[in-house]
Formats: structure tokens, C-alpha cells, sequence
């Protein structure tokens, strides 16, 4: 696991004079990669096994990560640069390709892309002047400067997400974004970090804990677009379930996140957006963990 990077202070931008864009990015990739680690989490790709995908694996997985660390390192840049929402989605549109051509055409990470990539933005935004990232501040930053631009942008037409915007009234990855990325903060963080305080030696028991809080709490577009409201409720309810029954809490909370994982992949579940959620959560929290920044 990818877990001692350099404090991003020892990094600086000879350009901007603050943190350097390529701190930023290994700090997202890292994010990505942590996020693979972790297991069980229900119908998600791991190290262990490929969930509920028949077209994905780690190791295109940690590839496709890999593919993005300039592409989050631009987005950076163009963050301290002040750029607007066209000149970013143009770099995510490139990170896109560059992830396509690396997996074959398999989306791995388009949401990440997305989300990731606006954080990425918004620490590089953060130290335009003063060269610090203040963490708890990112999502304001998003949504202060992107938010309605990101709310006004094209919507695809046949996107996942979109068609369960259409069919279900499912906010999604830009609702999320606009607002700020109010489900990492308020649900992905404090459970994780609440994990962490309880099992601080268990490497997969806070990503654990934290994924299975966005899946009890996030209407996700990826659960409705493979099974519907129905499979979405089913989803929701049995992350609800084991947090419910102390979640990391108890001895035997690994057993049965494994099984909720197993009941996931046999009803074809995968709560990709909460992936994304999650691989968020973790970039923000590795940011605030951060000796100096």
C-alpha cells in the first residue's frame, strides 16, 4: 500500500512558487491505489478479486491509475493558474483517452477522473497564494468556483449517469461536485476517521468502514443503472445493516462484510460512484495526515 509519501511540502513548484502540482497528483493516485487495497468492499474491484466486474482486474486497475498522475498534475497546475471549468474538463477529457487506451476501452475511472480531478484543482487553487492546502476546505473551493459551471456543463446523453438522472432523479457525480462533495465530508470522512480510532491497526477497516457508510447513505448512478431502484435499496439496506451491527467495531466484522460483499456480486452490485467516493475521501484525508503542507 501506498501509504508514506513525502510531506508535499518538500515539493515545490518552481513556476508557483507553492506546492508542486506533481505532490498533488501522487497524492490522488495514492488515493486511488489505497482505495484498490482495501477488501471487502461489496462488489467492488480489490487485490483479492474483481467483484461484481467480469471486464476489470487490480492490476488494470493500479494501470489505469497509474495513467492519470499527469493528468491530475495538469489539473493542478491549471488550479494555481486559476483556470475555469472549460480548461479542466479538456484535461479530464484527455485523462479520459489516456485511462481508455491503457484499459482497452474498459471505464475504470471516469468518475474518479471527475471528482479526484476538482479536488486536484482546488489544492492547486488553495496555493496560488498562500502555498497551503487547507483540506476541510476543498470542496468549498469546488463548489465556490466550478459549482455552477459544473451544474450548467454538457450532460452526455448516454452516460450511466445520465440515464439514471433521467429515470430515477438521481443527482450523481455533478450534484455531488456542485455541492461540494457534501457526502465525502459528511459521511465518508467521520467514518473513516472514526474507524481508524478504533482499529488502528487494521490497514483495511477504515476504507472498509467508510465505503460502506456511502453505500448506506449516496443514491449511487452505477447501482441504478445495473439493477434499478430495487437493487439500489437492497444495496443501501445492507450497508445500513452492518453498520448497524457496530460495523468495524465488532470481531467479526470482516466475515461479514465478506459475505455482503459475496451477496453483492451474486445480485450483479457495484457501487462505482461510492468507489469514487471513497478514493475522494481517501486523497483529502492522506492531505490533512500530511506533516506540513
Amino acid at each position: 500500500m501506498l501509504t508514506a509519501l513525502a510531506p508535499i511540502v518538500a515539493r515545490r513548484s518552481p513556476h508557483h512558487g507553492a506546492v508542486a502540482p506533481r505532490a498533488i497528483a501522487d497524492r490522488a493516485v495514492a488515493a486511488l491505489l489505497k482505495e484498490l487495497d482495501a477488501w471487502p468492499k461489496p462488489g467492488l474491484v480489490s487485490r483479492v478479486d474483481s467483484g461484481s466486474h467480469t471486464d476489470m482486474d487490480a492490476a488494470m486497475m493500479a494501470a489505469s491509475a497509474a495513467s492519470l498522475r499527469p493528468f491530475f498534475a495538469e489539473l493542478a497546475a491549471a488550479g494555481q493558474d486559476g483556470a475555469a471549468i472549460d480548461r479542466l474538463r479538456e484535461i479530464g477529457l484527455r485523462a479520459e483517452a489516456a485511462m481508455l487506451l491503457v484499459t482497452g476501452g474498459v471505464n475504470t475511472h471516469r468518475g474518479a477522473i471527475f471528482g479526484l480531478g476538482l479536488l486536484c484543482a482546488a489544492a492547486g487553487s488553495m496555493t496560488r497564494d498562500s502555498g497551503a492546502i487547507v483540506p476541510s476546505r476543498l470542496g468549498d473551493v469546488v463548489r465556490q468556483r466550478w459549482g455552477a459551471d459544473i451544474l450548467r456543463g454538457p450532460v452526455p446523453l448516454f452516460s450511466n449517469g445520465t440515464t439514471a438522472l433521467r429515470r430515477y432523479g438521481a443527482g450523481g457525480a455533478r450534484a455531488e461536485a456542485a455541492s461540494g462533495f457534501r457526502n465525502l465530508y459528511q459521511v465518508g470522512l467521520p467514518a473513516l476517521r472514526e474507524a481508524r480510532a478504533l482499529r488502528p491497526d487494521d490497514p483495511d477497516a477504515a476504507a472498509v468502514q467508510a465505503c460502506f457508510a456511502l453505500i448506506a447513505a449516496v443514491r449511487d448512478t452505477n447501482l441504478l443503472h445495473r439493477r434499478g431502484m430495487e437493487g439500489s435499496r437492497a444495496a443501501a439496506a445492507m450497508a445500513s445493516a452492518f453498520l448497524q451491527q457496530g460495523g468495524v467495531a465488532t470481531p467479526d466484522w470482516h466475515a461479514r462484510a465478506a459475505t455482503i460483499h459475496a451477496a453483492f456480486v451474486a445480485l450483479n452490485l457495484s457501487p462505482g460512484g461510492c468507489a469514487d467516493l471513497l478514493a475522494m475521501t481517501l486523497f483529502v484525508d492522506d492531505i490533512s495526515l500530511a506533516d506540513t503542507l
